[in-house]
């Protein structure tokens, strides 16, 4: 009997002892009760169990954040790939529409301005362009809508042969094509030289080119530009006087062409590279102030930059421009359009012996104003220019906004990922789960020896 009740007091001890580790394990437990140990072991078990359900949960929320996250970035990244290659087109976009608008839609107004040029006996100057409006209609009712664009293939060729005939030499003689900040003054003196040849070897084909853009439509042949190419090839390689015309000899002619041609291209380069670096300086005051497309901000700037290089360029050389387009179309027995009245045609008659002869004579006869005859058409000319350029740029600059001002996904902020870690003590993200009671039936599915 001893025995055996020693046996009772031993196990008792133990129970004792297992009483009180549940005891000190859940002595935060509300529900725990001395009178109920098994219950009590149960319901810290199943506090437990819930507290690693609502960790998963909180876990599996976090990586579906991730995934929603990175899945509005990939969208975010895509998105301004997208406006980037947009933006590249708008630059693109708005430089072609700068070269369309110089060498291609100014064509009519350069005609009307050559015509006024070359006629010394012309009544009205046209110094402005509202005397040019009248010509223009009754030119137009009289020849039809292509009497302003005739030529242009020609002068299109012209300019093609320039840029072919400048990269032929810079192949040849390895000078240089182009300027840059980093030209020596070996290579600049080498471009120059380069831009000499080519304005030689071009004039005589100019001088073509100007008889098939001046003369008018209804007293002259068609001619296509072969014709351009074989005439100017032959006044090119004849250095003779031509007989019993007054036409004046291809050296008396170069001569002239490359010294008013390289002079006007040295200016446009001063002028464009001082617009240039005062429009650059205003965006870099201006790019802070405002939100703008910083690639089409410099496009823009040096569209402008070319442009009033190009007006200043020919304000000034206008005189210059006019003796030399009187000498290339002495003696070629051109008839072209009054544009006194708009109505009738006349010929041009002259016989001037050279630049100097040629700036006398018209001065004496004309006035200094007979210099700048047809300097209301290239007003038109550069009126017509901005109004498109201002056009064009407007359009970008209303895409570019709308790129700019576009609702974009949000990024992804930088998120903790040790906090991905399912720590079993965080109850606080699934409130749904910390808050059902769980059935003991339910117990089964999950170790209680956890």
């Amino acid at each position: 009997m001893e025995c055996k009740d020693l046996r009772l007091d031993t196990d008792s001890e133990q129970i004792d002892k297992e009483i009180e580790k549940e005891q000190q394990a859940c002595k935060l437990s509300p529900s725990w009760s001395p009178r109920n140990p098994l219950e009590n072991i149960i319901d810290c078990r199943e506090k437990s169990i819930v507290e690693n359900i609502n960790a998963d949960q909180d876990a599996i929320a976090k990586i579906q954040y991730l995934s929603l996250e990175h899945a509005k970035l990939d969208k975010y990244l895509h998105n301004h790939e997208q406006d980037a290659s947009l933006r590249k087109y708008l630059v693109v976009g708005v430089h072609w529409v700068s070269l369309l608008t110089e060498h291609v839609l100014s064509h009519p107004f350069l005609v009307l301005r050559w015509q006024c040029q070359v006629y010394n006996a012309s009544k009205c100057y046209h110094l402005h362009p509202f005397t040019l409006l009248p010509c223009i209609v009754h030119l137009h009712r009289r020849q039809g809508l292509t009497t302003l664009w005739k030529g242009m293939g020609s002068c299109l060729l012209v300019r093609g042969m320039s840029c072919a005939i400048d990269d032929v030499i810079s192949k040849l003689s390895s000078w240089p094509k182009e300027l840059d900040s980093r030209t020596t003054l070996k290579r600049f003196g080498q471009h120059v030289l380069l831009k000499c040849v080519s304005i030689a070897l071009v004039s005589p084909f100019h001088a073509i080119s100007l008889v098939k853009t001046v003369q008018s439509d209804i007293a002259s042949e068609k001619t296509g530009l072969l014709d351009v190419l074989r005439e100017g090839g032959a006044r090119l390689f004849s250095w003779r006087s031509p007989q019993n015309t007054r036409m004046l000899p291809t050296w008396a002619l170069i001569g002239p062409s490359v010294s008013i041609g390289i002079t006007k291209y040295l200016f446009n380069l001063l002028i464009h590279g001082v617009s240039t670096r005062m429009m650059q300086r205003r965006i870099q005051e201006n790019r802070y102030k405002k939100s703008c497309d910083i690639k089409l901000e410099h496009q823009n700037a040096e569209t402008y930059a070319g442009l009033i290089a190009t007006l200043t360029t020919e304000v000034v050389f206008f005189p210059l421009e006019t003796i030399l387009h009187r000498l290339e179309l002495q003696g070629t027995r051109t008839i072209i359009d009054n544009l006194d009245t708009g109505y009738s045609v006349v010929p041009v008659l002259t016989d001037y012996r050279g630049v100097f002869d040629c700036y006398t004579v018209t001065v004496i006869s004309e006035g200094a104003a007979g210099l700048y005859k047809g300097f209301g058409a290239m007003i038109l000319q550069f009126v017509a220019q901005v109004a498109i350029i201002k056009l064009a740029k407007w359009t970008a600059d209303q895409i570019s906004a709308g790129i700019l001002n576009r609702p974009t996904s949000r990024i992804v902020q930088p998120y903790n990922l040790d906090g991905l870690s399912c720590n079993k003590s965080s109850t606080t993200l699934s409130p749904s789960i910390s808050s059902i009671d769980v059935d003991l039936t339910s117990l089964g599915k999950y170790s209680l020896d956890e």
